[in-house]
């Protein structure tokens, strides 16, 4: 049997291993002294509040005003639910990892299926945040119509101003020196000016509708969803996925607490990370939707394009493209950052951490980044990629398998309420999801049905 050298035997590990540990940072990185509180809230409500903002008011149109702002609050509820036992069973399982938490209840096949529901998750997430970024700067066609990008509007059609070009620059100047970042505290300044330029585009969403109730020039929404056929009662199920999606922040959750002065801060940093997206997000949904009604399309930044009833209109339309750009380009590298851990921990269980790799660590990110790059530039709509993660791998990673620890219960610390709690998640997660996918079936069948006759 062959010895490893000391140093060896100190990074070797097992797939129950951390795949991060704070100490790892401690002993490489001098000067790092832990995150602060602030910190971990804006790069956990960046985490959160990411592409899955501008799907809200598509869903509250197909929901309806009162259901959909509901939905949205108890979608709060919920996943703050689900974070606070899988904190709970980390320090019961003394795991410092998402999927060591797992792998505890489950072992190694539970830790692989959740590794790659994340992998699949934060990709499909990443690839939206590029589409819309595509949308921004280039334009995007909806129901034949043509919605101009900024960089089109200014300077013309022309070879450089195209889709795939605008996104290449972005990838090369923008991204890649943003998720080059080892340690997940280094984004804290561009995630607490994301979270900035998110409330700008609320406010300017606000202040145009509320201008334009004041002058009364403006419908009022639907407060209940349009029923009318079997059609459209199954595609409000197709809603769910997003209203989810827009909350995942669970992989996210343990890099950030690992990094912190005072760990025992993070069922409070949670509370306030979710508390205030949420109502970016109701606030969103409710103006978006008041402005816009039936006109609200699946991605409503393409809606600031064109007259928006009021002076100025085109100088608010560029602030609200221009701010919300620059926002997903700043969530992109967090999301990134558990992205690259967690497929890395699935490709190279018995490796040395990579942020302690070099080679291995550049060649993860150049894989993971070109596959992003090659999605963006292939998915229609963020609406497709939504229902694609939204109705599997988000819900599981969000729902189903922290409702599947507690009820597995290890360490016998579920409670009741545990319990309860998580056969509400399961059965909402498995019936919403199988709808979700259904419906889309459904629709695929009859918009191909409608073509052939």
């Amino acid at each position: 049997m062959t010895i490893l050298p000391s140093s060896d035997r100190k990074y070797r590990r097992n797939p129950r291993t951390p795949l991060l540990s704070p100490q790892k940072y401690d002993d490489h990185e001098v000067g790092f002294n832990g995150a602060s509180y602030s910190g971990a809230v804006f790069n956990l409500a960046t985490t959160i509040v990411g592409a899955g903002i501008m799907a809200l008011p598509a869903a509250v149109k197909q929901l309806g005003l009162v259901p959909g702002l509901i939905m949205i609050a108890l979608g709060a509820i919920l996943t703050e639910s689900s974070i606070e036992m899988i904190l709970r069973f980390s320090r019961a399982s003394k795991s410092t990892t998402y999927s060591g938490v797992v792998g505890d209840a489950f072992g190694v096949a539970g830790r692989t299926i959740l590794q790659v529901c994340i992998v699949v998750n934060n990709i499909g997430m990443l690839v939206v945040y590029m589409i819309i970024i595509g949308d921004v700067l280039s334009g995007t066609w909806s129901d034949g119509v043509k919605h101009l990008g900024l960089v089109e509007e200014w300077f013309g059609q022309h070879w450089w101003t195209t889709r795939f070009s605008l996104l290449l620059v972005t990838t090369l100047f923008v991204f890649a020196p943003l998720i080059s970042f080892k340690r997940v505290d280094s984004l804290r300044y561009t995630s607490a000016l994301s979270v900035g330029l998110a409330i700008v585009f609320v406010a300017i969403t606000a202040g145009v509708a509320i201008v334009k109730m004041m002058d009364g020039s403006m419908k009022m929404p639907r407060m209940m969803p349009e029923l009318v056929n079997q059609a459209s009662f199954w595609k409000l199920f197709t809603t769910i996925p997003i209203l989810v999606t827009a909350y995942i922040c669970h992989h996210n959750i343990h890099p950030i607490e690992n990094e912190l002065r005072d760990p025992s801060q993070m069922k409070s940093i949670v509370r306030a990370s979710l508390t205030l997206c949420s109502s970016l997000y109701i606030a969103t949904s409710f103006f978006g939707f008041l402005l816009f009604g039936d006109h609200t399309l699946d991605d409503v930044l393409a809606n600031f394009d064109g007259d928006l009833g009021i002076p100025y209109s085109s100088l608010l339309d560029d602030v609200v493209r221009v701010s919300y750009g620059i926002h997903l380009m700043l969530v992109f590298p967090i999301v990134f950052f558990s992205l690259r851990l967690n497929l890395d921990g699935l490709l190279f269980p018995y490796a040395i951490p990579i942020s302690l790799d070099k080679r291995r660590f550049f060649s993860v990110t150049a894989v993971l980044m070109g596959l992003i790059f090659v999605g963006a530039n292939f998915v229609p709509s963020i609406w497709d990629a939504f229902q694609f993660t939204g109705a599997t791998a988000a819900i599981s990673v969000g729902f189903i398998f922290p409702a599947a620890v507690a009820l597995r219960d290890t360490h016998g610390i579920a409670t009741k309420n545990d319990r309860l709690v998580s056969w509400v998640m399961i059965f909402l997660a498995v019936s919403s999801s199988t709808a979700a996918i259904s419906s889309d079936i459904y629709s695929i069948f009859i918009s191909e049905k409608g073509v052939g006759s």
